[in-house]
């Protein structure tokens, strides 16, 4: 018997007014996700793919909360979000957690790494001092990062690290799903590939699922298990991600393959 998605998105709609005028009259909308459905089950991978403007980072903050949809549904363990209590969103939130591409503006520098790690525990009101101190020192060593790194700021530590940081503070509440909004694209390519099989190995040993927003087929090929591809805020093409590399049906998926960069050594 298959698992319930843990997350389904019906028919999703972010709209976006575009006003003129001195009286700032609404006089169209920019339509940056216009339809959108999807499934994501427990424990899989599922890749949001596009261009820029293409209405994929809009999805996942619209799945987060972090934007109003227009109309549709995102339903979470059944239940659909505008309908949910304040307590209800907010117990939601320890379920739903976000990786931005950028750690560097992700992460507040004149907050030490304990402190940024501790955060969502402090603000949710889990545990108390010591417990939480014991909770940082093991996600810090979940992600690969020794103890010393506790009392140090972010801007002594590169670009990889900081996003270890990033995902060891998304881990602390123990969510169901992370959604990883262009997670690696700021990365040197060598790095990419570290936090990818980090973020592999996570979903392994704490099963997670992922909302993997990406504009990178060749990162996407890697990590994910399902791929929908978005083009002007419509998915265009879905399916397994070996279906959807080895017969691409919708021409834009196609132009987006032929764009990949191909290693030529001679």
């Amino acid at each position: 018997m298959n698992p319930a998605p843990i997350i389904s998105v019906r028919d999703l709609k972010v709209h976006f007014p575009i006003r003129k005028g001195l009286l700032g009259r609404v006089r169209d909308h920019v339509r940056a996700v216009d339809g959108v459905s999807f499934d994501l089950y427990p424990g899989r991978t599922l890749a949001i793919v596009g261009e820029s403007g293409s209405g994929k980072s809009t999805t996942g903050y619209a799945v987060m909360g972090m934007e109003e949809p227009t109309s549709g549904q995102v339903l979470i363990n059944g239940k659909d979000r505008a309908h949910m209590s304040p307590a209800e969103r907010h117990a939601v939130t320890r379920q739903l957690q976000l990786v931005f591409q950028d750690p560097a503006s992700a992460l507040n520098p004149r907050m030490k790494v304990r402190h940024c790690i501790a955060e969502p525990l402090e603000i949710h009101g889990i545990g108390n001092t010591a417990s939480r101190a014991k909770r940082v020192r093991d996600l810090l060593d979940l992600v690969g990062l020794p103890e010393s790194a506790l009392d140090r700021l972010p801007r002594e530590f590169s670009g990889g690290q900081k996003q270890r940081i990033v995902i060891a503070r998304a881990l602390a509440l123990n969510p169901k799903v992370i959604i990883c909004d262009e997670a690696v694209s700021a990365l040197d390519v060598s790095i990419q590939s570290q936090i990818l099989n980090l973020l592999m190995d996570l979903q392994a040993r704490l099963g997670l699922a992922y909302l993997f927003i990406s504009h990178d087929l060749s990162v996407v090929r890697h990590i994910s298990d399902d791929i929908a591809v978005m083009h002007r805020g419509r998915v265009v093409e879905a399916g397994p991600t070996d279906q959807l590399f080895a017969q691409t049906r919708d021409p834009y998926t196609r132009q987006l393959l032929a764009a990949v960069p191909q290693a030529r050594p001679r």
